[in-house]
Formats: C-alpha cells, structure tokens, sequence
C-alpha cells in the first residue's frame, strides 16, 4: 500500500480539534455580527433613521448625538405638561455601546386633543400651508384640522430651532422632528445627584452679577434675532433656561417675522416689556423702551 503525505494545501479535516471556519475565505467578506434583543416594553427602536434627512440637526453636529442603527429610545418619564404640548426624557443608546448614550428632551405636541395657541392667528399671520385642505381644516378647527395644526406647530418650532442654532444662539440643539415629536438637546445644570434638569429663570435668584450677564446674554441674542427679522413671541423669564452661567432661549413655536407679520413690532414691544419687568424686579435697571429701541435698530 502507497502511503501520501499530507497535503498541506487541503482543507481542514472534520476531525481536526478547532477548525477555523474562516480558512479561505476573503477577509473583506468578514465582519463582526452580533445580536440585538427585542425591545421591551416603554422602549422603540431608534427613529433616527425613520425621518428624512432635512427632519436631522444641522451639521456639524454635537458629538453626544447618536445615529447607531442598533440604538434603542427608553421612556424615562414626563419632564413638564403645557397646555399645547407634554415633555419628556427619552435615553437614545445603544446596548452594545451604553456609554455612548444620551439623555434628550423629547417635546411631543397633542394631536386631537391640542388646544390651539393663545391668539394663534395673531402668530401665524404671514404663514402659510402646502396644502390648502390641511389651511381649510385647520380653519374648521376639525379633529384632522387640530392634528395638521399639530404637526404645523412641530414643525414652525424646528425650523425655528434649526435656524437659531445655526445662527449660533443660545437654543437646545434639535435633534430630529417626526410628526408632532422634537427631540433636542436636555439642558441641565450640576446637582448632588449628577444632573438634573436646568431651571427657568424665573425660578431662580440670581446674585447681581450674574442677573447683569443674563440680561447681557439675552440683549446679544435678541438683537442677533432682530437682526434676522426674528422674534420670539412670546418670550419671558418662563422661557428661559438658566444653565449656570449660561442663559438658553426655548418654546419657540409662535416664533414671529418681524416683518412680515404685521403684528411683529408689537410682540418685540411686549417680548421687551416682559424680560426687562422681571430683571427690573430683581434689582437691575432695565428699560424695556430703550432695549426695544436698541433691537428696531439692528432689524433695519
């Protein structure tokens, strides 16, 4: 009997102690797979990718945002109720990357039960809808008419974050809008716990150095707003985030061109009155006239 050799090209043999199931094969056809559980319950997967790309933040973005396709939205809680919309704390991670996630305010407005705004007429003189049946059934205020007033309101509150951020002004950083939902930035200050949700200037005290850079912050960004022919609104000490040292501007759906609507001066006139009345209250000299004046000469 003829005995051969070995050959040292062959395959590995079944009985061989620890195969390598990769032998042969192309190593650009080799990738690491692994498994992801099903969510559970008060979790979805990550709607990042369910929305178009103009319904993304601008770029460049923040590094703590999360874009991985394995990622999962876990329900933490209400953060605040409002008569038009409810906020909530969403963590966005990946479970294969948990120190990767982040904590976002998620703003949902209601839908069939939303309440229009205050004199909202008033706000959306100027707007307009793609569509004239959504305008018309927004007008009859019918059950479909308050959810397309909704997602018009979703909507006029991300374009106005988007256009803010960009302009580098202090606002939460959008995330993404599906429908009537905004993700954005949490914005909170250091606490014994950690961190806990940062709180409305109108609920704090500040020493006077501190309330004279707030107003500071806040005459920088109105003038930049005015500037661009924005203005907030609606805007007060309830609308104000007092990050530490740092002011944020938020709730901006009743956002208002300043010329193009017919009303804009006034609500600057009133966004004035308001800010400049409660930093008066707290002991700075602030003079609603004269802020207002300085901001009609930056618009024009």
């Amino acid at each position: 009997m003829t005995h051969h050799p070995p050959d040292a090209h062959a395959p590995d043999r079944p009985d061989d102690p620890d195969p390598d199931p990769l032998a042969g094969i192309d190593e650009r056809f080799v990738f690491d797979f692994r498994a992801y559980d099903e969510v559970g319950e008060g979790q979805r997967w990550t709607t990042w990718y369910d929305v178009e790309p103009l319904s993304r933040g601008p770029e460049p973005r923040p590094a703590w945002v999360v874009t991985s396709r394995g990622a999962v939205d876990t329900e933490l809680g209400i953060l605040k109720t409002g008569k038009e919309a409810d906020v909530f704390l969403v963590e966005r991670a990946d479970p294969l990357d948990p120190g990767g996630g982040v904590v976002m305010a998620a703003k949902r407005y209601r839908s069939s039960e939303h309440r229009t705004f205050h004199r909202a007429a008033a706000y959306t003189e100027g707007r307009s809808m793609k569509r004239s049946r959504d305008e018309r059934a927004v007008k009859r205020n019918s059950t479909f008419g308050r959810q397309v007033a909704a997602g018009e309101w979703a909507v006029s509150e991300w374009d106005a974050l988007r256009r803010l951020w960009k302009l580098g002004l202090p606002v939460p950083y959008p995330v993404q809008v599906d429908g009537t939902e905004i993700l954005m930035e949490w914005i909170t200050v250091e606490s014994e716990d950690g961190v806990d949700t940062a709180p409305r200037l109108a609920q704090t005290r500040p020493e006077p150095a501190l309330l004279a850079s707030y107003f500071d912050q806040l005459r920088e960004a109105l003038a930049t707003m005015a500037r661009h022919g924005i203005v907030h609104g609606d805007l007060s000490a309830y609308n104000l985030l007092a990050a530490g040292d740092r002011l944020v501007i938020i709730d901006l759906p009743q956002i208002v061109d300043l010329v193009g609507n017919l009303q804009g001066m006034d609500f600057l006139m009133r966004d004035c009155a308001n800010v400049c009345s409660w930093f008066r209250a707290r002991g700075l000299a602030a003079d609603e006239h004269a802020l207002f004046g300085e901001l009609v000469a930056q618009a024009f």
